[in-house]
Formats: C-alpha cells, structure tokens, sequence
C-alpha cells in the first residue's frame, strides 16, 4: 500500500470514530506500525485534514491526545475538490511566473517528503506517493501520474511541481543530483525524469 492510499485508510478510519483515535488504535485499525502512523498524522496535520485534540482521563495523568478530522478532512474525496484543483492550476498556468511557483512548491513539498523518511531514495518516495517510480542509473521512471488530468492539460505546471519534488528530495538528502531534464509522457502512463550530477568545482 503506497502512502497515498495509507493516508485514505486513516482519514476513513477517523471517519468512522466521531471521538478521535489515537496513534496505537488508529494503527491497530489500518494496520500499520505508530512510527508511520504518526509520519501520516503530521502530512494530514499540515494539509488541514486532521488535527490533534487533547482527551481528557477520568483519573490522574496526562490527557491524552486523539486525532480527529476537520471539516476539510470530513469533505476530503468529494469533486469538488477536483474542481478546486483545476481551478487553482489554471491560476498559476495564467501567472507570469507561475512556473517558478510551481517549482518552489514542488521543492519544499520534496524536501519535507525526504525530511519524514530521510533513508529512502527519491524513487522510493515518489513511490510512496502514487507515481509507481523506479529509478535505472541517471533515470527515474514514473508509471502513474496521480495528477493525470491536470497533468494533460496543464503540463507546465504540474510537470514542473514534480520535477521540482525531485529536486527538493535529492537536495534534502544531499545526493549532488539535479533533474536535467523532465520528459512527460513519453508513452502512455510513462514519465522520466533524467538526473544529472552537479560538477565539482576545480581546487
């Protein structure tokens, strides 16, 4: 299960708890280990989805702290959502310089994709994310675009949030790789990414 479809499954869980879950009950329902639980707890957090609501005990001790959705996160799933996205990438494809903001947002998004799983590579989180991505040599596959439609008609901008990702994640991680080039679908379903390493400056 990629991280994508995890974070449904969480969000469809606090659906069905109107009282909130914690982080052991909701990985005992999703099944999946608290550690990632709480990685998913923190993406949904800062996307306005979920929030943490102190509990309070009957007895002595701390409340505890239980996760519960917000009005976005009860609304999450719904076309208007869809909408609202396509809506919002014809704003920044009709902006002078909407292509640089796509790509600043697409790096900060990378970077904080790598910050929560700083071992994986950069295949390995697009993968997590739905882009069902491999990496051969200096080139990262991606199979799925799970921003297909909007992808389709507006490329220079959703192209240039992925590839900015890319390049946030390979920053974050140090790795002295750039993506050289982004080439969108080169078949159906079939996008590659071409990695270049930086040259080292002459002593």
């Amino acid at each position: 299960m990629n991280g994508e479809l995890q974070r449904q499954a969480i969000l469809e869980a606090l659906r069905r708890a109107r009282e909130g879950l914690d982080t052991n009950q909701l990985a005992a329902r999703v099944d999946l280990h608290p550690n990632t639980i709480r990685w998913h707890l923190g993406v949904l957090t800062d996307a306005g989805l979920v929030q943490a609501v102190p509990q309070r005990r009957h007895g002595r001790g701390r409340p505890s702290i239980v996760h519960r959705l917000t009005a976005e996160g009860t609304a999450r799933g719904r076309d208007e959502y869809r909408l609202l996205a396509t809506m919002l990438t014809d704003v920044v494809a009709a902006d002078g310089n909407g292509e640089a903001r796509a790509y600043e947002a697409g790096v900060r998004w990378g970077r904080h994709l790598q910050q929560g799983n700083p071992g994986a590579s950069v295949a390995d989180l697009l993968d997590q994310e739905g882009f069902a991505a491999e990496q051969h040599g200096d080139t990262v596959e991606m199979r799925r675009c799970p921003f297909y439609a909007l992808a389709e008609s507006s490329p220079q901008v959703i192209c240039t949030l992925h590839q900015g990702i890319i390049d946030g994640a390979l920053e974050e991680a140090g790795s002295g790789e750039t993506v050289e080039r982004l080439d969108p679908f080169v078949e159906p379903g079939l996008c590659i990414a071409h990695l270049s390493r930086a040259a080292q400056p002459v002593p």
